[in-house]
């Protein structure tokens, strides 16, 4: 294992794995977001069309990490495949301007932010099959990052779990597509919110691949821990869950896995 990239196990783990599933990617003492990156250029290779909803960082920022990845998020968003809400630019209108419709961050001028419809609304619209004619791109993909920032907003995790609900209900059963979700763990039992979102989106996911930090502290040549774990919810309690665990490094164009105490330094 230690010899294949991340990116060609990734890869192969999406290919036999992903179809109609929500994969929840989840952050503990450490930035999962190498795993957003990859998932994106992912799909994007695959000529899925892909709504990109992203709290956190600026296009130019995935633009730039997604060239080092071999994709252009500038070429997908041109031709059509990539809808990318860029919430850091978007929040502004919101601040300083009066839409003239219903805007996707729309909670944050309400004082309960607790509707999340405006949202749903976007990805639907954005996701919504080709009227007529054979469709340009493959499976449609929700990606989100991160719905931690949701909490931070004032959004309650009931209405983030609805919110992913009614998505699956779109995206993943209705036209077959793939959800995925990048949520950070906080690890502190006196965040109630951030417990029932974790809790509660680790329950609707088929795969979760939980990215932890060392127990020993920084290391130069093994950066963290990946999880793996597929959920069967349809079968047996024995036969349900399945669970891997590897090391990992990351590069500047990829990201190296290897089993545990198997790293090319040590051996």
């Amino acid at each position: 294992m230690a010899d294949r990239s991340g990116y060609q196990q990734m890869t192969a783990l999406g290919r036999s794995r992903l179809k109609g599933k929500l994969t929840l990617l989840c952050d503990a003492k450490t930035d999962g977001s190498f795993l957003v990156h990859h998932f994106l250029s992912f799909f994007l290779k695959a000529k899925c069309k892909v709504c990109f909803v992203a709290l956190v960082q600026s296009f130019s920022h995935y633009n730039i990490v997604g060239q080092k990845l071999g994709v252009s998020l500038t070429t997908a968003w041109e031709r059509g495949q990539l809808v990318f809400l860029e919430a850091l630019k978007t929040s502004l209108d919101i601040f300083f301007q009066t839409p003239a419709g219903p805007h996707p961050l729309q909670f944050l001028r309400e004082a309960s932010a607790r509707n999340l419809q405006p949202l749903y609304a976007f990805v639907q619209e954005a996701l919504k099959p080709e009227d007529g004619g054979e469709a340009t791109w493959r499976h449609p993909v929700l990606l989100v990052d991160d719905l931690s920032v949701l909490l931070s907003l004032g959004v309650r995790a009931v209405a983030v779990l609805d919110f992913i609900h009614y998505c699956r209900a779109t995206v993943c059963t209705e036209l077959k597509g793939n959800l995925v979700a990048l949520v950070h763990d906080s690890g502190d039992a006196a965040d109630e919110e951030n417990d029932l979102l974790v809790s509660g989106l680790s329950h609707q996911s088929h795969l979760i691949l939980r990215a932890e930090g060392l127990a020993t502290g920084f290391c130069k040549d093994v950066h963290g821990q990946l999880k793996v774990l597929w959920r069967r919810p349809s079968q047996a309690a024995a036969q349900r869950d399945r669970s891997l665990t590897y090391q990992y490094k990351i590069q500047d164009k990829t990201v190296s896995f290897f089993a545990k105490g198997l790293s090319p330094a040590v051996l």
